[in-house]
C-alpha cells in the first residue's frame, strides 16, 4: 500500500525530485541526469569540516587517510551523479586541505589564490587523497 503524504506523481520535465538522496531531473535535450541532493552534499561537507579542522595537530597522511574512507563511502553510493559533482567537491575539499597548510605556516585566511601554485592539486595525490573525479573516471571506463 502506498502512503498517500510519501508517493505523488511528479512530471521530471519541471522541478525534477528528490529520491534517496538523489536529485532527478530532465536536461535541456530530455536526457534524464541526477546528482546527490543538496541535503546529502551538506551531510558530506559537515563531515568533512569536523574532519578537517585547521587546527587538527595531525599529520597530512593521516588527516588524508581517515578522510579517505568518508570519500570512497559517499562516492560509492553517489557514483552514479553527473561528473560536476565530483569536481566541485574535489576542489572544496582540497580548499580546505590547503587551509590546514597554510595555517601550519603561521598564516591566516582561506587556502585560495596563491596558495593553489604552492599546493598544487598533484601535491594531494602524491600524499595519498582519493580524488571523487578520478574515481568516477575509472567508474565510467568500460570492463
Amino acid at each position: 500500500m502506498l502512503h498517500p503524504t510519501k508517493t505523488r506523481i511528479v512530471d521530471v520535465r519541471g522541478d525534477g525530485f528528490d529520491f534517496l538522496g538523489y536529485h532527478f531531473e530532465t536536461t535541456r535535450k530530455g536526457h534524464l541526469t541526477r546528482w546527490p541532493r543538496t541535503k546529502s552534499r551538506d551531510k558530506l561537507k559537515d563531515t568533512i569540516r569536523t574532519k578537517t579542522k585547521r587546527t587538527d595537530g595531525r599529520g597530512l597522511r593521516v588527516l588524508l587517510a581517515n578522510l579517505n574512507g568518508t570519500l570512497r563511502g559517499w562516492f560509492g553510493y553517489f557514483k552514479h551523479s553527473c561528473r560536476t559533482t565530483f569536481t566541485v567537491l574535489d576542489g572544496w575539499i582540497r580548499g580546505r586541505l590547503r587551509a590546514i597548510l597554510k595555517r601550519r605556516d603561521g598564516r591566516r585566511g582561506h587556502g585560495r589564490g596563491w596558495n593553489h601554485q604552492r599546493w598544487p592539486n598533484a601535491y594531494f595525490t602524491e600524499r595519498g587523497l582519493d580524488s571523487l573525479v578520478a574515481a568516477h573516471a575509472k567508474a565510467c571506463q568500460p570492463t
